[in-house]
């Protein structure tokens, strides 16, 4: 089956084009020209990906983003904007979407975002690193995941280890996301920067591992075990000891 794209954009040419080019891809695209068309769409047919304007008349883009995550939609967003401001960029991802485009765009760049916002909704593949000796699987539901000791309640975005919140940025939750679904399996830096950030930094990038610290800081707790542990040269796993 054809993955579904979401596409509310107000200027007439843009939305043709791209749709155009999204079908001959081979997504199945349903276009529409403003917010509140986009929200009613969303909510007959949910599609795999949204792509939104972040001006649009009437309900504008940044709106139909609150309004998905305040209901617990956690279907990826990607924001088109002709806004080029950091703050008018970081107004998105605070809303809620999970990557951006600035106009003018080449296609190919939309096509590049939106296979790694689709892959981070989609399993990791069999053929993992995988340790050694029995692992407890993790338990999986479209709203929760529970594993080692962490249950995370996907639609509130809110986690706890035991009894424990934790308060975590959103790269913070979805690094501890990935790893739990995976509890037991190492993923390699590769798996999870694709994941997590839609690219890789390069060998040299020391980006996961910061992350990686700052999560395993507020995970850990005195005379309990490490959850999250090192596979030196291979990447990381989450698993109680």
């Amino acid at each position: 089956m054809p993955q579904t794209v979401l596409l509310a954009e107000d200027d007439r040419a843009i939305r043709h084009a791209l749709e155009r080019a999204l079908t001959l891809e081979g997504y199945q695209v349903t276009a529409v020209a403003d917010g509140v068309e986009a929200l009613a769409q969303a909510h007959k047919n949910p599609p795999d990906v949204l792509v939104l304007d972040v001006m649009m008349p009437g309900i504008d883009g940044l709106q139909v983003c609150r309004v998905l995550r305040a209901e617990g939609d956690r279907t990826p967003i990607l924001m088109l904007t002709a806004l080029v401001e950091t703050a008018d960029r970081i107004a998105g991802l605070d809303a809620g979407a999970d990557d951006y485009v600035v106009k003018p765009f080449d296609v190919e760049e939309v096509f590049a975002r939106l296979r790694a916002l689709l892959r981070r909704t989609s399993p990791v593949p069999a053929g993992a690193a995988a340790p050694e000796g029995p692992v407890r699987e993790a338990q999986v539901s479209d709203r929760q995941v529970e594993a080692a000791g962490i249950r995370m309640d996907l639609q509130a975005r809110r986690a706890w280890r035991g009894r424990r919140e934790l308060e975590l940025t959103r790269t913070e939750f979805e690094l501890l996301e990935l790893l739990a679904r995976n509890a037991g399996i190492v993923l390699d830096h590769s798996t999870i920067y694709d994941r997590i950030w839609g690219y890789d930094f390069g060998p040299g990038s020391k980006n996961l591992a910061v992350y990686v610290g700052y999560l395993r800081r507020k995970l850990d707790e005195p005379g309990a075990p490490q959850l999250i542990h090192t596979v030196r040269g291979v990447g990381y796993v989450l698993r109680e000891d």
